[in-house]
């Protein structure tokens, strides 16, 4: 047996060709035989099927089947992001034209740890993240893996720019992974600042601010995990402002909105960050990960600043050779950055505005349906693409047990949130090929599980 071929160098290509049409006749085999949003059976029979499919995984002599028949097994048992029933979570339906682009990304396999690794791929990424940046009114920006890097890496430079005695001051709908950073970095407990409309209260916020010693990091919201909702940046930057704490804004859901003439409005106030969290494998459709923190101040960012001789020698940065470990605390990182540049040439502003528009409108209509159905209940207009919603006179008991039937049968995918002390079901709506008879089909197959 010969040695096995390489995706890149100069026969590269021609390994390929092959095996990506067995890779896409996979993913046709397997999403055929799913037949529709999630696996039926539950864990338990999803498992015992990859468990068969899987068989011995190292084998004494290998199996060339082993792709095609993996790539069919986790297609049969994946979620599937792109099927108009599929609503739960924020997981996007990435874009083929972003997925094409990972693929040379994986191909080349360039590492953004030093610029003999990765040159066209640092040059790239210096382009696309100072360009990102400006959307926010911020100067510069370093690529994360998604919302909760973007979170810890925030709050982990306003540490090292306002000391160990940093009080991380959040909305109590802020995402977990905001207090998280706080104890992984040894901060004090955060200050949790009342949000009795969802959304952080500034009166609630002045008052915190005023009686609780800082330094302050005060963490704001554009686009809450559970509703969708959009603190009152402006107000809370006047109140940050008026007491010289610093201010991030957790926008890794609402960042998409940006590119929308119709809804960028919304994120009024984004500019008057220090910090803003971006994750574009949300409202961005690109294939995870896709996340950026940007910062006003690019002086911050020399807290990432490591020596490691084999990577940045002194003399090597001096002779111009871009330093590349101040721009991540990772070292290896893979050129994500590709799929992102592709796809904003690709579709322009225009384009990526046009899908914002239409997730949030299927928002709204979906919101329409449920609110003039007499066997529903809304819980309020959507802000961006999540809709609340249960049936009327349900228990919270019946609410959870249609869900996870519904789970369970693989027939719809939807999340939960608890709002108001009750348990709401959750339809994030952001696959844009969605239409208003799979939004109706949706509100049936509910009605139809809901326990009498």
């Amino acid at each position: 047996m010969g040695m096995p071929p390489l995706a890149s160098g100069p026969h590269g290509t021609d390994a390929l060709r092959p095996l990506l049409d067995t890779v896409l006749d996979a993913l046709h085999a397997g999403t055929a035989r799913r037949g529709g949003p999630l696996p039926a059976g539950g864990p338990g029979a999803v498992a015992a099927r990859m468990a068969e499919a899987a068989g011995d995984l190292l084998p004494e002599r290998g199996d060339p089947e082993a792709l095609r028949v993996l790539v069919t097994a986790l297609a049969e048992g994946a979620a599937d992001p792109a099927h108009p029933l599929c609503a739960a979570h924020l997981h996007t339906p990435p874009l083929a034209v972003a997925a094409a682009a990972d693929l040379a990304a994986s191909v080349l396999n360039p590492s953004l740890d030093s610029w003999d690794q990765a040159p066209a791929a640092s040059a790239l990424e210096a382009l696309v993240t100072r360009t990102l940046a400006r959307e926010t009114g911020a100067t510069d920006a370093v690529v994360t893996t998604g919302g909760t890097e973007s979170n810890q890496l925030a709050v982990l430079l306003a540490r090292e720019t306002h000391g160990a005695g940093l009080r991380l001051v959040h909305g109590a709908g802020a995402h977990h992974s905001l207090p998280r950073a706080a104890w992984l970095l040894g901060l004090p407990e955060p200050v949790v600042v009342p949000a009795p409309a969802g959304t952080l209260d500034p009166a609630a916020l002045d008052e915190a601010l005023t009686q609780i010693p800082g330094p302050h990091l005060v963490a704001a919201t554009a686009g809450t995990t559970d509703a969708g909702l959009i603190d009152p940046l402006p107000e809370i930057a006047d109140r940050c402002a008026a007491h010289g704490a610093r201010l991030h804004i957790d926008a890794a859901y609402g960042a998409g909105l940006l590119f929308s003439e119709r809804h960028r409005a919304r994120l009024a106030g984004l500019e008057a960050a220090d910090t803003v969290a971006l994750d574009l494998h949300k409202l961005g459709w690109q294939p995870i990960p896709a996340g950026l923190l940007t910062v006003t101040d690019t002086d911050d960012l020399t807290a990432l600043h490591h020596r490691a001789d084999y990577l940045n020698a002194d003399d090597d940065t001096d002779a111009g050779l871009p330093d590349l470990l101040g721009r991540s605390p990772r070292t290896s990182r893979r050129p994500d950055i590709l799929k992102t540049a592709v796809t904003l040439k690709t579709l322009g502003r225009t384009g990526l505005g046009a899908l914002a528009d239409a997730v949030c409108t299927l928002a709204a209509e979906f919101a329409d349906l449920v609110e003039t159905h007499p066997g529903f209940e809304l819980h309020a207009p959507p802000t961006i693409s999540t809709v609340l919603f249960r049936p009327a006179r349900a228990t919270d008991d019946h609410v959870a047990a249609a869900r996870r039937t519904l789970l369970s049968t693989g027939r719809a995918v939807l999340g939960r949130a608890r709002a108001d002390g009750r348990l709401w079901l959750k339809a994030t709506l952001l696959n844009p090929h969605t239409r208003p008879d799979d939004l109706a089909a949706l509100l049936t197959l509910v009605e139809g599980h809901v326990p009498r």
